[in-house]
């Protein structure tokens, strides 16, 4: 039979790893890749009967998933973050999958957001379809240090299974905003490598598109305030992103002489 490795990337997740793993049970291997936590994300994976390997030397979310897949063990990879949870329906579906053993398919997972107090309907966050289930010799992660997707073979077709993939994404606003603020900074490092240049201009035109297109086009109103709040700070997050880019090539730093 082909088997399946869950693998898990984390890193100072101990709020929520638990939960996580609670939903992984079906997999013939859990794996949680853990980037030098020092809460006790370790000993709650251990704990869980997860085999546990270190990798603080962090590079980037696409490179610590690849680093995660070479370490598993079968053939089959279910890459989840510790803020998901497997549905029992979608647990189902997915060995039934792996169970019919096709290399060429790959399989989205439908996910389902919790934030700011409740799940999201609208606004694009569902059913936000995420490539997640692959054999692990036709795909593998790209080196984006965020926004990393998986690359499949040319030949490669993708299905959709239907029952959630539950995401708890953020703990509060706080949390919100420390997340937003290293994506942005990592896309802008990335953009800045490429030799891409913005400015400010293009980062209000492009965070006030965001906000349009989340609450009006992707009917974000539909989901109250949580949908209002979400739009405002996704084109906020934005803007930053365009910002940070400036500021890469317009701030030299202080002075070394004080005037």
């Amino acid at each position: 039979m082909p088997q399946l490795s869950a693998v898990v990337i984390a890193h100072n997740a101990a709020d929520r790893l638990g939960a996580c793993l609670d939903s992984l049970g079906f997999a013939d291997e859990i794996l949680v890749y853990d980037g030098g936590s020092h809460d006790a994300s370790i000993g709650i994976a251990q704990a869980h009967g997860a085999r546990v390997v270190h990798a603080p030397d962090w590079r980037g979310f696409g490179i610590q998933r690849r680093r995660a897949q070479a370490e598993a063990r079968y053939e089959w990879i279910l890459m989840i973050d510790s803020d998901e949870r497997i549905s029992t329906a979608l647990a189902e579906e997915i060995r039934a999958a792996v169970n019919e053993n096709h290399p060429h398919l790959a399989y989205t997972l439908p996910r389902r957001t919790w934030a700011f107090g409740r799940y999201l309907n609208h606004g694009g966050w569902w059913p936000d379809p995420v490539v997640r289930l692959y054999h692990r010799e036709r795909g593998r992660y790209d080196d984006a240090l965020v926004h990393e997707k998986v690359v499949l073979d040319p030949q490669v077709r993708v299905r959709q299974l239907k029952s959630p993939l539950y995401h708890h994404t953020y703990r509060d606003l706080n949390d919100y905003l420390v997340k937003s603020a290293r994506y942005a900074s990592a896309w802008a490092e990335m953009r800045d490598r490429n030799g891409d240049k913005a400015s400010l201009a293009a980062g209000l035109g492009h965070g006030l598109g965001c906000f349009l297109r989340i609450y009006l086009l992707k009917t974000g109103f539909l989901d109250g305030r949580a949908g209002l709040l979400l739009a405002l700070l996704s084109a906020h997050s934005t803007f930053v992103k365009y910002a940070d880019l400036w500021l890469r090539r317009n701030d030299p730093g202080p002075p070394e002489k004080t005037p």
